[in-house]
């Protein structure tokens, strides 16, 4: 099982004039469908008119040229692709989510993982707040209006807001007016910020859904910090709003979850994994005929660990690219069946000889377990697998989806333990020092790998902690 909380995409743009927006949107979020299969929507504000359409599914199955065509012109809009992590997969905790209030409409996006969840959900409980999700983002919303109703602008809400709020978010709010992007103190979730030829702005998780849309890169959104963007082509920042907080962006980003054309917070990620493969072949070198990666996030970590090592690169491993990334497939069956869907041996490469295959984590064991055998039946004659990440030790409560030390396999065994589990040879993990090498900075969530917490963690914070609520 390659199963590692929200980890979804978010996307906003803001232009002088009204556009056919939900277009421009879809293609941004296409290029963010890495980040989330189980849902998708997007918002269009037409002068203060949001039209809104989400469903289950991926980015192209929810939004038919029949559904895009029924969008207005408008000159905001906001859109998402989801992975849950908080709350399953059911239609309403998709996004965006829409909210009328006294003062007006607001719709938000989000990504990442609140840590204290929780506790902020109860205390709206006990004040007479009625939930019609399971998901994290609504308690932001309720906590945004809230403040609304306070202040006299959605920007001096959020300001409120947000100082309550701890752990993962990435928030991308849209009023009437003005959309706002927001960033967490410490920064664990990317954000970047481009511009449009003719002075708009777009939004967006990761640089590569700027080039799809014909954005220029602008910069990161900086933890802590607060964007406002107004259609007529202004943009403000503030920094001092939110308290201070040392920046620990999470270094999956560079292992897995981004996609290796895109820059975050100024490094590439392509770089960051041959990095690693580099790292990789210096610390657990093995002596083979041919280095192979696992598609697609093992690829540049295996041509980092052939040009360290000089063992030849090969294509060892074809997938199939309708199938969907197996680690956020939402079920268990799912994502075994889509590896014996998704990925095929190549005989001439691998029969009988001595192979390194390069991946980016071993969760369960369950996925390396399946791609060593079709290797062995492929014919290899010795499988060395090196994994570009340490060994998965503990929960993330930041929006990685691992929530029990009961299922991580290394948490029980040793690396020549899983060796023997998953049927290989020899397993070598990257040690948890060089980390900081593949951001170039010390400045890394490392929690998942070294149980050491940047904030306060609600040990509760299960994918379905909500619903076993609803049902209890």
């Amino acid at each position: 099982m390659k199963k590692i909380h929200e980890e979804c995409g978010v996307f906003g743009i803001v232009t002088l004039s009204p556009e056919p927006l939900a277009h421009t949107v879809y293609c941004g979020l296409f290029a963010l469908q890495h980040r989330g299969q189980e849902g998708a929507g997007i918002t269009v504000n037409d002068d203060g008119v949001f039209t809104t359409h989400k469903d289950l599914g991926l980015v192209d199955h929810v939004f038919t040229p029949q559904v895009l065509a029924g969008f207005p012109h408008g000159t905001m809009a906001i859109g998402h692709t989801r992975y849950g992590t908080t709350g399953g997969n059911q239609r309403r905790n998709c996004q965006p989510m829409e909210v009328n209030h006294q003062k007006g409409k607001m719709s938000l996006v989000h990504n990442g993982n609140l840590s204290n969840a929780g506790k902020l959900r109860s205390v709206l409980e006990q004040r007479g707040a009625i939930f019609h999700t399971t998901s994290d983002t609504e308690i932001i919303a309720y906590i945004i209006t809230q403040a609304r109703l306070q202040t006299d602008s959605i920007e001096d809400a959020v300001r409120l807001a947000v100082p309550q709020l701890e752990g993962a978010f990435s928030l991308i709010v849209m009023s009437a007016q003005k959309m706002i992007a927001v960033r967490d103190p410490n920064g664990f979730r990317p954000l970047c910020i481009g511009t449009l030829h003719d002075g708009g702005f777009v939004l967006a998780s990761e640089s590569c859904a700027l080039t799809a849309v014909g954005a220029e890169f602008l910069r990161d959104v900086e933890p802590g910090e607060m964007i406002v963007l107004t259609n007529d082509g202004k943009m403000h920042s503030d920094k001092r709003f939110t308290k201070t907080a040392p920046k620990r962006s999470c270094v999956f980003e560079y292992i897995y979850f981004a996609r290796p054309d895109s820059v975050i917070d100024g490094v590439s990620v392509h770089a960051a994994r041959k990095k690693a493969g580099r790292l990789l072949a210096q610390t657990h070198p093995v002596e083979a005929d041919v280095v192979i990666g696992v598609p697609d996030s093992g690829l540049d970590a295996a041509l980092g660990y052939a040009e360290e090592s000089g063992i030849q690169y090969g294509i060892g491993l074809i997938k199939n690219k309708y199938i969907g990334r197996t680690f956020i497939a939402p079920s268990q069956n799912e994502r075994v069946s889509s590896v014996r869907l998704k990925l095929s041996p190549i005989r001439e490469t691998v029969e009988g000889r001595r192979i390194v295959l390069i991946d980016d984590s071993i969760v369960r064991g369950t996925t390396s377990r399946r791609i060593v055998s079709l290797l062995r039946d492929a014919g290899a004659k010795e499988i060395h697998m090196r994994i570009s990440s340490p060994p998965f030790l503990h929960p993330c409560y930041y929006g990685t989806d691992i929530d029990s030390e009961d299922n991580l396999i290394a948490s029980h065994h040793t690396p020549e333990e899983i060796a023997k589990i998953i049927g290989a040879d020899s397993v070598g993990f990257l040690p948890l020092e060089t980390l900081p090498q593949l951001a170039d900075t010390d400045e890394i969530c490392t929690a998942c790998f070294s149980g050491d917490y940047p904030t306060a963690v609600d040990r509760d914070e299960s994918k379905d902690r909500f619903e076993r609520k609803i049902h209890g």
